[in-house]
């Protein structure tokens, strides 16, 4: 297997122009509503109208060649609150399976990784440069979403799927949500507060010569006190970890072994200000190309917003939640990618003729070295993770390749 060589860089820095799409049974929103509600109702019509599009097609028989998914196997994503407490404890229970099952990633490669679960770490962290800003962003992160399914059922027994975190919902307070309320059905909850001694400057993000983003401090940033993740260890990295006022972490190995506990610094804020319900439904429903979507769901540089995708990840707060390399270090990368991958899927509904396999991109971050554009015959690797050797098209669908789910 193919395994980049790490390369140093930075993360995250919206914009958007309407749609129109409909059916005979649904009229679609056209833009955005500013109230909370109407907006939360928009998204519900526009992901029910995914739903129909996608099932429509595999009821007319129009199934994967190579999977051959239809109505029969189909799988359904669904939002975390709504999995029963049996559910949440059996992913959850395959999550630890996974993270006390020994590496398979070659220690002369990956020295620091001592997990099934630091396998897909290390191979983010490899690749992070080549999957962000670039034209496979969207496709490698549903691929690895998907393998990590894959390896929660093949290697820990798990029977379901992978959840999402539904952003907007969490709106309100992420401490009391579902996903990070800390109980035992949670993915774990807030770290630690901060102790009179810690700094409360902001988080400032730098990419190059762009105006610097401030983003505020949540309400923990230590260690987390509850749930299932309380003892869980983090081995790899920083890479690139942004820390209150300014400062960057970094291992001076980030492949080595570094263990420490997982740190959160819940911040709902960034989830008002970057995830909220008009938000998501502007993403979707503003940006008619996919050079336009993509770049706006990652943060379009200088715009001084980091979009849904950077919103979601700095909402969790601390390590490795503020380091994209190292970012599926947190156990909730997975719900997070869950709904990067749901608000793309809605997004390729409204227009499958062009956006089923619509690219837009290079094959490094910002084409910074300049690289070749990224096409259907891209070939995604992901390393030691799991998974074999795939090309861009046969990514582009839910219900193709390898693929065979939709989201509720």
């Amino acid at each position: 297997m193919r395994y980049t060589t790490l390369v140093g860089g930075a993360l995250a820095l919206l914009s958007s122009t309407p749609v129109l799409a409909q059916t005979a049974s649904t009229t679609l929103p056209t833009a955005a509503s500013t109230s909370t509600s109407q907006a939360a109702s928009q998204l519900n019509t526009l992901s029910q109208y995914a739903k129909n599009v996608t099932t429509g097609n595999l009821d007319n028989g129009v199934t994967s060649k190579r999977g051959g998914c239809n109505l029969s196997n189909l799988k359904i994503r669904r939002e975390w609150s709504t999995f029963s407490t049996a559910q949440k404890e059996a992913y959850i229970n395959a999550v630890l399976c996974l993270q006390s099952k020994p590496s398979r990633t070659p220690s002369d490669l990956v020295s620091g990784a001592r997990t099934r679960y630091d396998d897909f770490v290390a191979t983010h962290i490899n690749q992070t440069l080549n999957i962000h800003y670039t034209g496979t962003f969207l496709a490698w992160h549903r691929y690895f979403t998907w393998e990590f399914e894959q390896t929660l059922i093949n290697e820990c027994g798990y029977t379901g799927t992978v959840p999402y975190w539904n952003w907007p919902a969490s709106a309100n307070s992420l401490e009391t949500y579902s996903v990070f309320d800390g109980s035992a059905t949670s993915m774990s909850g807030n770290g630690a507060p901060r102790g009179p001694n810690d700094t409360d400057s902001d988080i400032e993000l730098t990419l190059g010569n762009y105006p610097i983003v401030y983003l505020p401090l949540g309400t923990g940033g230590g260690c987390v006190t509850s749930g299932p993740f309380v003892n869980y260890t983090v081995n790899l990295g920083p890479v690139a970890l942004s820390l209150p006022g300014g400062a960057t972490g970094a291992a001076a190995n980030p492949l080595g072994y570094n263990p420490r506990c997982l740190k959160r610094d819940l911040t709902t804020a960034l989830i008002q200000r970057y995830a909220n319900f008009t938000s998501v439904v502007s993403l979707i429903l503003n940006n008619n190309d996919i050079a336009d979507f993509q770049l706006a769901m990652q943060g379009v540089p200088g715009s001084g917003s980091i979009g849904v995708h950077g919103g979601g990840h700095y909402a969790m707060g601390g390590d490795p939640g503020r380091d994209v390399f190292v970012s599926p270090g947190d156990p909730a990368f997975w719900h997070h990618h869950g709904m990067i991958d749901r608000v793309w899927w809605i997004w390729q509904t409204l227009d499958l003729a062009n956006r089923q396999d619509a690219i837009s991109g290079t094959n490094t971050f910002l084409n910074n070295p300049p690289s070749a554009n990224t096409t259907l015959d891209t070939v995604i690797d992901l390393g030691y993770a799991a998974g074999e050797m795939i090309a861009m098209r046969e990514l582009m669908s839910t219900t193709g390749g390898p693929f065979c789910y939709i989201y509720l």
